[in-house]
Formats: C-alpha cells, sequence, structure tokens
C-alpha cells in the first residue's frame, strides 16, 4: 500500500475535493503548499502557516542538499522537527533549480557549480531519492529534466525520455516504503508527447503524478493544452499535482481540470516587493494612495495582518525597509490563496465550481505592473 492514500469526496466536473492521508496527517485538497526552500517559508514560522490554513509544505532538496546537508537534517530530527513544522512536507528533486545553473545533462545526471560556493556537484536520479529518504519528506519527487520554453520539438522529446528513464532509475533505488514517490510527466506544450509522457509515467507505477515542465515561458493557454493532454493518461486515484502554478487564474484553470495539489513561490515572492494579491486585482502597497488609508489590505480578510493592521502602516514599513512589512503582505498572500482553494473545495462540494470560478475570475481586474518580482 502507497504512504500516501487519495481519498475523492466530491466532483463536480473534472473539479475534485477529497482527502490525502500521509504520514504526517491529512490535508485537503485541491491544496497550495507554501514554499519553504531552505526549510523555512520566507519570514515565517510554524503558527503563522498554521494560522491561516496551511496543511503540507514544499523543501527543497537542491538548497537543503548544499546546506546544511541532508545527513545534518536527518541528526536533528528529519525536515518537521528541524523545521519545527508537524505537518506533512513534499521535497522536490531540485530540478528546476538546477535547470537555472545551466548544468551539464547526461544520461548519468546533472553536474553543476553549487550557488553557495561554486563548488562542483553531482546529481543522479539514485541520489535524488536518497537525498530525499534521508530528509524524511512525506512525498519525494523524482529527478526530471527541464527544459525552457519554446523549444524544438527533438529537445522536447529527449528531454521527456531522459526523464523517463530517471523515473526507472528513481523507482529501483527507493528503500523507504513509509514514504511516497511522485513521478513527473514532461513534454512540453505538444498534446502527443504529453499524452505520451503521462501515459509511459504511469505505467512505470508511481503514488502521485507531477505535472512538471511548466511555469518556464509557457502561456496560460499552453497551460491548459499541456493539461488537456496529460491528465486523461494518469490514475484517477492517484495525486495529481501541477508543479510551480500560484496564481489565481491558472489555479483555477488546473482545478476545473482535475488537479490535486498545486505549489509556488508567487504569493510570498510577490509579497516582499510589495505586491498584494486581492480579489478584485493584485495591487502594490508602495502607492502613495494608501500612505493614509486606515483599511486592511482586504476588507473581509481574515489573516493576522488584516486583523491588526493598516494599509497605511503597512506602506509605511515598506517605505523605511522594515522588514515586517514583507512578513506581513506575504501572511496576507499566503492566506489569499489558501482561501481560494477553500472556496474552490467548498465550491466542488457544493456542484457549483463552474459559477463560482466565472465569479471569481470576473472579479478581478488586470494586474499591476509597476513592480516586477525578482528571484529568490
Amino acid at each position: 500500500m502507497s504512504a500516501v492514500q487519495l481519498s475523492i469526496e466530491t466532483q463536480d466536473g473534472a473539479a475534485r475535493s477529497g482527502r490525502l492521508t500521509t504520514p504526517h496527517g491529512e490535508v485537503a485538497t485541491p491544496a497550495f503548499m507554501p514554499v519553504g526552500t531552505r526549510g523555512s517559508v520566507r519570514g515565517l514560522h510554524a503558527a503563522d502557516l498554521n494560522s491561516i490554513g496551511a496543511e503540507i509544505l514544499l523543501a527543497n532538496t537542491y538548497h537543503l542538499m548544499l546546506r546544511p546537508g541532508a545527513e545534518t537534517v536527518s541528526r536533528l530530527g528529519e525536515l518537521q522537527t528541524f523545521m519545527g513544522w508537524e505537518g506533512p512536507v513534499l521535497t522536490d528533486s531540485g530540478g528546476y533549480q538546477v535547470f537555472s545553473l545551466q548544468p551539464k545533462v547526461s544520461d548519468d545526471g546533472v553536474v553543476f557549480k553549487s550557488a553557495y560556493d561554486g563548488s562542483r556537484v553531482e546529481l543522479t536520479p539514485e541520489h535524488a531519492i536518497q537525498l530525499q529518504e534521508t530528509l524524511g519528506s512525506d512525498i519525494a519527487m523524482v529527478l526530471d529534466e527541464l527544459i525552457g520554453l519554446p523549444a524544438s520539438m527533438g529537445a522536447v522529446r529527449a528531454a521527456m525520455e531522459r526523464t523517463l528513464r530517471w523515473s526507472e532509475r528513481a523507482v529501483a533505488a527507493k528503500q523507504r516504503t513509509d514514504r511516497a514517490l511522485f513521478g513527473i510527466v514532461q513534454g512540453g506544450v505538444d498534446p502527443a508527447l504529453r499524452a505520451e509522457s503521462a501515459a509511459r509515467t504511469a505505467a512505470i507505477g508511481f503514488d502521485g503524478f507531477g505535472i512538471g515542465g511548466l511555469s518556464v515561458g509557457e502561456s496560460r493557454a499552453e497551460l491548459r493544452i499541456a493539461l488537456d493532454a496529460a491528465l486523461p493518461e494518469l490514475p484517477t486515484d492517484r495525486p495529481r499535482y501541477v508543479m510551480g502554478v500560484g496564481d489565481t487564474e491558472q489555479l483555477i484553470d488546473s482545478i476545473a481540470r482535475g488537479v490535486d495539489m498545486f505549489d509556488c513561490v508567487l504569493p510570498t515572492r510577490l509579497a516582499r516587493h510589495g505586491k498584494v494579491l486581492h480579489p478584485e486585482g493584485d495591487y502594490s502597497i508602495r502607492r502613495q494612495e494608501w500612505a493614509t488609508d486606515s483599511n486592511p489590505l482586504q476588507v473581509g480578510c481574515d489573516c493576522p495582518a488584516c486583523d491588526r493592521y493598516s494599509k497605511g502602516y503597512i506602506r509605511h514599513l515598506f517605505q523605511t525597509k522594515e522588514l515586517l512589512g514583507g512578513r506581513l503582505v506575504s501572511i496576507h498572500n499566503l492566506r489569499y490563496t489558501l482561501r481560494l482553494l477553500e472556496d474552490a473545495r467548498n465550491a466542488i462540494g457544493a456542484g457549483h465550481f463552474l459559477s463560482w470560478s466565472r465569479d471569481v475570475l470576473k472579479r478581478r481586474r488586470p494586474l499591476d505592473t509597476d513592480i516586477q518580482p525578482i528571484d529568490d
């Protein structure tokens, strides 16, 4: 039996809600995972995350293998004890981060320079599994080859084929039966390649499935094409996880197609630069118009930031470069995202997901473009 079990409780069209049972507790699905890249959601602690309804976190194998090292995390009690977080943790394999370092890729694995000290680092499919089992995450991801888009059909197929070969090696390397392993579907935005990758990944046999190779330059329409091709080829009784998606529109598009899990740095990355997520359209708290505004970031929001602080005060924090500003907007933005998923689950349960999603999207005006996010 798998170390994680998905129970679908309600379905409305393709959209579905249920519960994911893991070694460290249950998670309501569809679920959003705040990203704790280095074992910490930037600027927040476990009590903050509990207070806004987070149930599962994502941590990054690439960063943790370099600092402090997987063995150090293990000696300190594995990820939950290390992070002071009692709930489930999913670790990605590090493939996305390695992709940004322009590694040398071969069938053996990837070789790259550490972002910390420039030292040579090698990561193989087997090593990626060993690291994640040492970290003790509830869900581990296979190492995959990510390719930026647009790309030639030949390059996309080559990355897909290598990911499939690495996936078979990852399954053979898995040792812990008390932890789960997810495969990753590649194939770019070509429907035939996506469907083929999904079918062949499903045939290998995994506890769940990530839809990878997205958030690398594709449009919203191309995301839909990729999902429409891949999802029908995946088992309906296993979790489906779209990797790196966290904006309102793409979350709704994905849930409508039957996706169960998401992660993204977007809510906290935008927050650190003053961008506030809001049901009627996102805005910059840095604007002069908020200087004397006594309202919260979002009227009616139940997050700790909106419960206590005004727009004027939070703008002041950004103007004076106080760290509390980014922390408060991070709390709000994550609560906005987690509430969106809660509302989606409720709408699915009530049988009116389609009308709910139309209402949500209709309310939102175009995003501000005055502040551009930067890398972590």
